[in-house]
């Protein structure tokens, strides 16, 4: 036991902590006999390292195996195994696709467009409108220059008397134009003097009127007017209706009446 204890103190740490060799032995065929030996090495086996020394079996003695380690690693090689590879991809032009977006950012989306849709249409829809009320309202002006036009051009003609006749004449020819002035050329002054000898008085007032058509630049507008007539000794006073169809023309900005009718 002592030497056993001095035998242990000489080691070093890593010869302690080494396993001990240990020789098995077991009966390899009957005990007794001349028969051949058969040895079979088998690999060792390497309870530290992976390697292990050769067990000899001999047959009708006592085996032994010696369990020897040995400082080189196992010679079984590991096998080698290969990750998958990604299939290659033929096509040049695949690209991966964008996952869809969420369904309610789809809808937002949506909905944006049509009341995108909805605001452009609403605001042709106005536009449309404020241009027919400009047109309208331009329509109605025009209009409206035809028919004073008319009018006046009817009151002239009904509103003479003896002390302003060379004036009311030449309101009449001022607001003349075309067929209408054609017939007072020549004429103003023999009209002047009848109506002076004959003194007779009239006064007209528009009763009515409107266009009965219209162009860009002509109207015609039926006006009725009534004239209070008096004369210097009363035997034919009263009043006098009249209707007439003015002709009213644009000449360049200039509104005149170019033909007056009397309509019974």
């Amino acid at each position: 036991m002592a030497d056993d204890d001095d035998t242990s103190a000489g080691l070093t740490a890593d010869e302690r902590r080494r396993p001990a060799r240990r020789r098995a032995s077991r009966s390899a065929g009957p005990a007794s006999g001349n028969g051949s030996q058969s040895v079979t090495k088998l690999p060792s086996i390497d309870r530290g390292a992976g390697v292990a020394g050769t067990i000899t079996l001999e047959k009708n003695a006592t085996p032994t195996a010696e369990v020897t380690e040995s400082a080189a690693p196992s010679a079984v090689e590991a096998e080698t195994v290969s990750a998958p590879t990604a299939p290659e991809i033929e096509s040049d032009d695949w690209y991966p696709t964008a996952p869809a977006g969420p369904r309610w950012a789809r809808g937002a989306l949506a909905s944006a467009i049509a009341l995108g849709l909805v605001i452009v249409a609403l605001l042709a829809v106005l536009g449309w409108l404020l241009y027919e009320r400009s047109v309208a309202g331009d329509r109605d002006a025009r209009r409206e220059a035809f028919t004073a036009t008319a009018q006046q051009t009817v009151l002239n003609l009904t509103t003479i008397k003896p002390d302003t006749a060379k004036d009311d004449v030449a309101k009449i020819l001022a607001g003349a134009s075309g067929e209408f002035k054609a017939e007072f050329d020549g004429r103003e002054d023999p009209f002047v003097s009848i109506v002076k000898e004959a003194g007779v008085t009239t006064v007209g007032r528009i009763v009515a009127s409107g266009i009965e058509s219209d162009s860009d630049d002509t109207a015609k507008v039926l006006v009725s007017a009534r004239a209070d007539v008096t004369t210097p000794d009363g035997s034919q006073n009263g009043t006098r209706d009249f209707r007439m169809r003015v002709t009213v023309t644009d000449n360049d900005g200039t509104l005149t009446a170019s033909k007056v009718e009397f309509v019974p």
